[in-house]
């Protein structure tokens, strides 16, 4: 399987006077490969190329990365300063565009630490956050939102279904200083909450105490008729129950018989 992947990314920090720490949008030609290092923990990581795919709006404008053979996995960097978002805002940005019918690929990136030895890069290198699409055949097709904490990769608990077709689309998060985020899919919110809400990142504010027991004078009965319970004033008894295997007859005519409810 081939999976067509282009790429543009911009991470940004937003406050009063947004400041970009990193922007990639592959304008000058192969320089691209003096920004990005190619993994070399696995001697079979598929190579990257730069195209526009097999169609696009503007041969150049449109270029990005492009996974370039079939069932492999590919693991690429680039470094930027660090940053913190205490205080502002974070935006993490970019395109995918999977040019054919995939059946099982992730169209995500990960924030790493700086500290990241982008030559030694795979698949269990520890990241902070882990976001975008990934489709696996008819049942999974969603977007990943993960975020590391303490040494401890957190995924959202909600469903985000990703786009599956062969167009480009843009996925946007943003992670605020109050601790809510959005999830954008070209520029439209799909998702949106706490990260106390959505994640299972702290631990619950209520514990079974292991200790707990049964009350001896424990009622295991639900429900109890209270002999002096009575009937409202204002009830009445319905003047028919409706029976569930009811069917229509068959010379019912709606115009002629009104509409035909079960007796």
């Amino acid at each position: 399987m081939r999976t067509a992947v282009l790429v543009a990314s911009l991470v940004a920090l937003v406050c009063a006077e947004s400041k970009v720490y990193f922007r990639e949008q592959f304008e000058d030609g192969d320089e691209w490969k003096t920004r990005w290092v190619e993994s070399k923990h696995k001697s079979d990581y598929g190579k990257l190329i730069l195209s526009a795919g097999k169609f696009y709006g503007d041969a150049e404008k449109d270029k990005g990365l492009q996974t370039s053979q079939d069932a492999r996995f590919y693991s690429s960097s680039a470094r930027f300063d660090g940053f913190s978002n205490e205080g502002q805002s974070l935006v993490v940005q970019f395109s995918v565009k999977h040019e054919q019918t995939i059946d099982c690929g992730g169209g995500y990136i990960k924030l790493f630490p700086g500290e990241l030895n982008q030559e030694d890069m795979h698949g269990d290198s520890t990241y902070n956050i882990m976001f975008g699409p990934d489709i696996c055949g008819p049942g999974t097709k969603k977007v990943h939102v993960i975020f590391n904490y303490k040494g401890k990769n957190h995924l959202i608990n909600k469903d985000i279904r990703c786009k599956d077709d062969e167009y480009t689309h843009l996925y946007t998060l943003i992670v605020n200083p109050d601790n809510s985020y959005e999830v954008k899919i070209d520029n439209k919110k799909v998702e949106s909450g706490t990260l106390e809400e959505d994640w299972d990142i702290l631990p619950p504010k209520k514990v079974k105490d292991p200790e707990a027991k049964k009350p001896e004078d424990w009622d295991e009965q639900e429900k109890v008729d209270d002999p002096e319970d009575k009937k409202t004033e204002d009830w009445e008894k319905p003047e028919h129950i409706p029976d569930p295997d009811a069917k229509k007859p068959e010379d019912w005519d709606d115009e002629m018989d009104g509409e035909w409810e079960p007796r």
